[in-house]
């Protein structure tokens, strides 16, 4: 299972690379390190919420049941091991892709081929 570090690891991380010297080269290679993990932790924090709304709104209507996030994504899984839910079903794969889109305008917004994804 992929696991990410917590907002609260990633600012603590943060906070270390600050103390480095951005003269030295490896300390100036990560303090733009740095600057990048603030600049996505900033996009998650602006957009995660409406993402996750917005895939609970998918999910719903797919799955035929109601719940949060982690409960709808658990059923999700649970349909497609069991085979409940084929894998090329084309809600399935709709949600999938516009999950894929709201993932990547945070974590990789200048992707270039985000618009092309059908990102807004």
């Amino acid at each position: 299972m992929i696991t990410h570090p917590t907002a609260a690891e990633l600012r603590a991380g943060l906070e270390a690379v600050e103390a480095l010297d951005a003269s030295d080269p490896r300390g100036a290679f990560l303090a733009r390190v740095a600057d990048n993990a603030r600049a996505t932790l900033d996009r998650e924090a602006a957009l995660s919420q409406a993402a996750e709304a917005a895939a609970i709104a998918r999910l719903e209507p797919l799955l035929d049941q109601t719940g949060d996030f982690s409960t709808l994504n658990a059923a999700l899984c649970d349909r497609l091991k069991d085979g409940r839910m084929a894998p090329l079903d084309q809600g399935l794969l709709a949600h999938l892709r516009a999950s894929l889109v709201d993932q990547i305008a945070i974590d990789q917004p200048t992707y270039s081929g985000l618009a092309a994804l059908g990102a807004p």
